[in-house]
């Protein structure tokens, strides 16, 4: 199959596109797939560390 990263989720309207920028309403898109999983993982104390401060 081919690479990850080509679909693209708008961030205001929430639809699927293949473009950069959204058709629809001209928001940002970013990759709705979560990041690859590593046992060796180096940053992942600093992810947490942001999630409990993040989450009041």
């Amino acid at each position: 199959m081919g690479k990850r990263g080509y679909l693209r989720k708008c961030e205001k309207c929430n639809r699927y596109t293949l473009r950069n920028i959204c058709p629809i309403c001209e928001g940002r898109v970013k990759s709705p797939h979560p990041a690859r999983f590593s046992l060796e993982d180096r940053f992942g104390k600093y992810r947490r560390r942001l999630l409990i401060e993040k989450d009041p």
